[in-house]
């Protein structure tokens, strides 16, 4: 099990779960749900923050916010 932060630009995942956080009511809604495909499309130089395409919509997370993604990577 990989989390969303060290994921590579370009890789496909399905998310397995979200840890429990205080954001994790916030991912849900922006559509972060367990079984749903994504991909990461952009990182800053530095790794942060993240661009990540789920449900044909790009967002941009933070690092320690996508750390508490948890996924799948998909072939």
């Amino acid at each position: 099990m990989l989390d969303l932060s060290t994921m590579k630009v370009g890789s496909k995942s399905e998310i397995i779960a979200i840890e429990n956080s205080s954001i994790k009511s916030k991912l849900i809604e922006m559509g972060f749900l367990v079984g749903r495909s994504l991909e990461v499309v952009f990182k800053a130089p530095l790794g942060d923050p993240i661009a990540i395409e789920i449900n044909s919509t790009v967002i941009s997370l933070r690092k320690d916010e996508a750390a508490f993604i948890k996924v799948r990577e998909k072939n």
